[in-house]
Formats: structure tokens, C-alpha cells, sequence
């Protein structure tokens, strides 16, 4: 997404999917008094020190630029090879709790892992193997670099788990050990034994056969760390603005209302950065590694193939996910906003044909002390909890972004989500091309005169107000099982969901994805700018064989959702009629070569 909001605090939200079986879950739970705590992976430097409490704590000013910790440095090498020794180690059972080392580094790692775990855990930072000269121990312990995973051991499988990362070149030392006091102490034996810090291990370090020795750096219970208190409850208050936004009164604007601004209207919003094609984006990054994707991007939703279990069945199931937020609904109704970004997420896995499974989401806010966005932060919550349950869907991850601020404006609320689902047999996913002249496009769902908080507002007349469109859940969720379910049973040839730019938009791209032209024909009561460009939610744009309308058509009204139908896919033009007039004439050639080509002509200029 592209706003003036978030020109001096950018976002980047990333999204890891794995695969793993049930019964091989591993857990970051201390336990065993006496077991062995090993640091796997890269050394550690003065990378990232900072990173969880300086930046997560403060906006960027000028005076915040010359705070700014050393950024982590990557190295995706290490990466593999140390996730590929972890896999072995867990493989072969010598791993009793594994973690990985994020924000706060050690520390953060550390005092989790003891705490779930109801143990103590007693680490020498003599030990930890550093790339950076006349480290203090409270830099080795809340730096932040990166390739680093933290291991409770055996004493006895202590050998073997060297020799595993010995194999896979990635260093591994003893660090600690698991303690039954339930407090985290850091010691420093450096001070006492002068030994020299660093090196990697290949045998038990004898030092933990017997007593630990060392000066104590820390002392402090586990529980308080990972568990920190006190919890803070700030003000929370109603911003004045929302009154003001959406009281906005839409009868003001001048809409167009020929088929020549209507058309100048279509083709500014089909360039519009947040509608534009992003391929010049994701086409510089390899989306077919191991030739598992089935649905390419540009899709409402991936789709990457499970394959092989492992256990010599075949296995047809297959994995959709997508991301979504819409910051500028967030903005106007932060609750509202909130559930919208839920629910079109799950609507872009039911056009695919997948069924929404989980969710992880990242909350990305400003200053919590500031009353105004605390409330906001709060209602977007509230929005997600209730959205989340009216779908049956568990947020099973999520991390939260505080201060995104610059020079005292923070971003727009966006809690951004997102959201996986399966496919139970790939060879019926569903794309958002038309695929066959002749197909019946049907529109599911009802579309309303709304345009408050819309791309066409935004991007057309400049204003960021209105009343965010309504969102009935239950309606939503009908909508959504009943297109799951009618891909399934084969009757969809395409489905594509309304969002940013409403039904011309959908048009469009359903026509570029497919390089088939449409022939529609609206004839309901609203003005052509609501039919064309509201952006009404719970609908979704399918095409359907003309001899399986019989059958859809009872499939729809089984599931009782609303539904009209539109016209039909034909030639290489796309022709929007209304009021008897082609408000919408377009060669197919002009609109794929403007959509396509918008965002890169932007980004380059």
C-alpha cells in the first residue's frame, strides 16, 4: 500500500510458512536441571544491540537518527546451513527445547525459555563466541545478530551434537546450563579465569561438570523477565478527528457522470499505486523454488503444493496464503478497519478455493503513551477478536510495532494479517482470470453507495473521509463457504474478490489475468460512480460455464446469497453499460498495458 502516512516510517511485514509433521513438534521449554545450554550458529557482535528497546521505543526525529543501533547483518549462507544441523539434531532426538535468538538476543531467548519451562538458567558470557573485540556482557546478551538458535542439550548427547554441527560447519558451544532456582543469572568467568572469551566447542567444557565460577553480571527471576510486570493500562481516547471524517459530506464532491470522465476516472485508478500490477516487484524474486507454487502471484491468493509426506502417500492438498490491511479504512473506523482486513484476507483464500486455517498478524502502530492511538489500538483489536471468532479462525502468531512515528505523525493504525488456508485437492483451485469466451459473469453479493474511505476518494479527489463500508459477518461468511464450496464441486471457472477500486476494477483484472474481454451490463438504481467504484464488501466477481448456471444458480440460492449477472466474457475489449449507454469501452491491449506498466513507470521516474 502506498499513503503519505507512512512516507517517513515505512512498514515491511514478512510472512514464514513451514511444514512439519505433528508428532515432531519441538518446543522452547527448559527443563532438566543439569542439561546443557548450547548456542548454535553465527558469533556474536554488536549488531542489533538496541534494536527491541531503542527503536520499538521512540519515533524517528532528528535526534533519534543518531541513536540508531547497529542494524543486524544477514547472512543467508549460515542461515541455511544452521536450519538444516537443527533439523538433523531434531531428527535424531538430541534436542531436548530449541529456540531462536530475536529481539533482545540472549536474553529475551533465555529468560523465556527457563520461565515456560518453571526453571532457572545460569549462563556464562565467557562462553558465547564473539566476532567483536572488548564486548561488555550486557552487549553479548541483548545483541540482536543474527543465525543464532539456543539448544538445551543433554550432557550425554553433548558430543553427538557437535559432531552434527561440526558436519554442517556451523559453530556450537556450551553456554549454560538448566538450574532448578528458577532464576536467570549471567556470569562472566572471564573476570576470575581469565580464559578467553570465543572459540568454537568440540567437547563438553569441563567447567560445567563442576560448580559454575565466574563473577555475577545478573540475578533475577526468570518468570520477571519473560513475564515482565507491571502491565500498563494507558488512557485511551476517542480521536476527534473520526467525527469530523465521517461526517463528511459526500454530496459535495462532483462526481463524474459521462462515459468519458467515467472512463478518464477508470483508467487514473487502474495506474493508482495501490491498484496498479505489482509484478515489477515480486517478478525479481524466484516464487517457483521447487516448483511447488501452483498459483503464481498476481492471484487473490498463493497456492503452493504440499507434496511428497514422506510416507509414500499421494497427497493432492495444498497450502493458499495472502496478506491484507487496508490503513486508511483502520484510519476512519480503526474496528471496523480491523475486521475488514480479517475478512477480505479470508475472502481472497475462499477465491482460490481454501479454507481459511490461521492467522498471524502484525500491529503496527505509534506512541501508545498518546490516548489516540492507544484507542485505536484497542478497537483494532477488538475488530480482529471478533472478526477471528465470528470465522472460527485462531491467531496463532503475531508481534506488535509500536512508535511508528515520525516528527510527531504517526502511520495510519494497521494491523496487518496474515492468513493461511487449505486446499484439499489442488487440481481445483480457482484463479482470478476469465478463462473461456462465452463463461456467464455473475456477481455474489449486493454492492451499496459506498465510497467513504475508497481508492476512488483517495486517489481521484484527494480526501481521506466517509464511513468505511459496512461489514456483515455472517453475510461474509455465507458468501465465502458458499464459493469454497461451489470451486469444489467444479461450477467457478474464476473468481476474483471486490476490494480497492470496486467492480471496474475487478473487470479489469479479471480481463488481464485471463487476456479475455468482458461484456456487462449494470442496471440497478445507483449512480454509475457507486456501481463502478464503491467498494461494498462480501462480494466476489466469478465466471461460470454457461451450462453450469443451472446448477450454480441452485448452488446460490441453497446458501442464500444474494447474486446478479452481469453479462459474459467475450472478445479483447472490456464494455460497461449502464443507463443503455457504454459507459466502459476499453481495448483489452490498452488497460493490461497501463496496468502493468503504472507502478514501475511511478517508482522509476
Amino acid at each position: 500500500y502506498f499513503d503519505a502516512a507512512y512516507d517517513g516510517n515505512c512498514l515491511v511485514n514478512a510472512m514464514a510458512i513451514g511444514l512439519m509433521r505433528e508428532e515432531q513438534l519441538t518446543r522452547a521449554i527448559g527443563s532438566g536441571p543439569g542439561n546443557l545450554v548450547v548456542l548454535l550458529g553465527s558469533t556474536t557482535g554488536r549488531d542489533g544491540i538496541g534494536g527491541a528497546s531503542v527503536l520499538a521505543s521512540q519515533g524517528f526525529t532528528e535526534a533519534a537518527e543518531t541513536k540508531r543501533p547497529a542494524v543486524q547483518v544477514g547472512d543467508p549462507c549460515m542461515e541455511k546451513l544452521l536450519i538444516e544441523a537443527c533439523l538433523e539434531l531434531l531428527d535424531r532426538g538430541l534436542l531436548v527445547a530449541l529456540s531462536d535468538l530475536g529481539a533482545a538476543g540472549l536474553t529475551c531467548a533465555a529468560s523465556e525459555m527457563a520461565s515456560r519451562g518453571g526453571v532457572g538458567i545460569d549462563i556464562d558470557v565467557a562462553k558465547v563466541p564473539r566476532r567483536e573485540a572488548e564486548m561488555m556482557p550486557y552487549e553479548v546478551m541483548v545483541a540482536e545478530s543474527q543465525e543464532r538458535m539456543l539448544a538445551v542439550v543433554r550432557p550425554e548427547d553433548w558430543l553427538a551434537v557437535a559432531d552434527v554441527a561440526g558436519h554442517w560447519e556451523v559453530p556450537a558451544s556450551v553456554i549454560g546450563t538448566i538450574t532448578d532456582t528458577g532464576r536467570f543469572v549471567v556470569r562472566d568467568s572471564e573476570v576470575t579465569s581469565g580464559s578467553v572469551a570465543g572459540g568454537v566447542k568440540t567437547a563438553l567444557d569441563q567447567e560445567y561438570l563442576g560448580d559454575p565460577v565466574g563473577l555475577i553480571v545478573a540475578d533475577i527471576p526468570a518468570e520477571m523477565l519473560a513475564d515482565a510486570a507491571p502491565l500498563y493500562n494507558p488512557l485511551a481516547l476517542r480521536p476527534a478527528y473520526l467525527d469530523e471524517v465521517s461526517l463528511f459530506d459526500m454530496s459535495t464532491i462532483k462526481h463524474p457522470d459521462s462515459p468519458a470522465t467515467v472512463t478518464q476516472v477508470f483508467m487514473d485508478l487502474l495506474a493508482s499505486p495501490n491498484i496498479a500490477s505489482r509484478a515489477w516487484i515480486y517478478r525479481q524474486f524466484d516464487h517457483q523454488v521447487m516448483n511447488n507454487t501452483v498459483v503464481l502471484p498476481g492471484a487473490d491468493a498463493a497456492v503452493i503444493r504440499i507434496g511428497d509426506t514422506g510416507r509414500g502417500l499421494t497427497n493432492r492438498r495444498g497450502i493458499a496464503a495472502t496478506t491484507d490491511c487496508n490503513g486508511r479504512y483502520c484510519y476512519l473506523d480503526p474496528y471496523r478497519g480491523a475486521q475488514i482486513a480479517v475478512a477480505e484476507a479470508a475472502r481472497n483464500l475462499a477465491c482460490v478455493g481454501a479454507e481459511p486455517a490461521a492467522i498471524t498478524d502484525c500491529l503496527n502502530f505509534g506512541n501508545p503513551q498518546n490516548p489516540e492511538v492507544y484507542y485505536a489500538f484497542t478497537a483494532a483489536i477488538d475488530g480482529l477478536s471478533d472478526a477471528c471468532r465470528a470465522f472460527g479462525i485462531p491467531v496463532v502468531s503475531g508481534n506488535v510495532s509500536f512508535y511508528n512515528e515520525s516528527f510527531g505523525n504517526a502511520i495510519y493504525p494497521t494491523p496487518a494479517i496474515g492468513m493461511v488456508g487449505i486446499v484439499e485437492d489442488i487440481s481445483q483451485v480457482c484463479t482470478t482470470g476469465f478463462q473461456t469466451e462465452g463463461d456467464v459473469i455473475v456477481l455474489i453479493g449486493e454492492t451499496a453507495d459506498e465510497l467513504g474511505g475508497s481508492e476512488y476518494l483517495s486517489a481521484i479527489h484527494g480526501l481521506i473521509a466517509g464511513i468505511v463500508p459496512e461489514l456483515d459477518l455472517e453475510l461474509e461468511t455465507d458468501v465465502q463457504q458458499a464459493i469454497c464450496m461451489a470451486i469444489r464441486k467444479g461450477l467457478v471457472q474464476s473468481a476474483h474478490d471486490l476490494s480497492e477500486g470496486g467492480l471496474a476494477i475487478a473487470l479489469a483484472e479479471s480481463c488481464i489475468a485471463g487476456n479475455l474481454g468482458a461484456s456487462i451490463t449494470l442496471d440497478d438504481d445507483l449512480p454509475a460512480v457507486a456501481c463502478l467504484f464503491s467498494e461494498t464488501q462480501s462480494r466476489i466477481l466469478v465466471s461460470v460455464a454457461e451450462i453450469d448456471m443451472p446448477d450454480f444458480i441452485k448452488h446460490l440460492l441453497e446458501w442464500q446469497v444474494p447474486y446478479s449477472v452481469l453479462g459474459e466474457v467475450n472478445g479483447f475489449e472490456l464494455v460497461v453499460n449502464y443507463s443503455d449507454e457504454a459507459f466502459l469501452s476499453l481495448p483489452l491491449s490498452e488497460i493490461k498495458a497501463l496496468y502493468e506498466n503504472a507502478l514501475q513507470d511511478k517508482l522509476e521516474s
